[in-house]
């Protein structure tokens, strides 16, 4: 399973092949990602951020529990706290784009 920051790494090399308009490029599998794909990268990319908020919140109860280490419960919890972030700024790049399409002359 990849970690949040091969996501990550793949979105950003998805923007930069799609910046340069080269249709498609080769992953670090080795699987070709084209253009169709955008969604589920980002799809994937949303789906283990919920994924990395719910280990921090089941660690955080076992923590309170005294059945986790307290470092493993930090850990989990600042993972979740940037794929937050992430989520979040993706969000707001997305809106302000399409406020900026919204804005433009026909």
């Amino acid at each position: 399973m990849p970690t949040p920051a091969q996501n990550y790494m793949s979105a950003i090399n998805a923007y930069k092949m799609a910046s340069r308009g080269l249709p498609e490029t080769e992953t670090s599998s080795g699987n070709s990602l084209q253009q169709g794909q955008f969604a589920d990268l980002v799809k994937n990319a949303i789906q283990e951020a919920v994924k990395i908020g719910e280990r921090g919140e089941s660690l955080s109860i076992a923590g309170i529990n005294d059945r986790a280490d307290i470092n493993q419960v930090v850990t989990a919890v600042a993972e979740a706290e940037v794929a937050l972030k992430t989520v979040v700024t993706v969000r707001d790049k997305v809106i302000d784009a399409y406020k900026e399409i919204i804005r433009m002359p026909m």
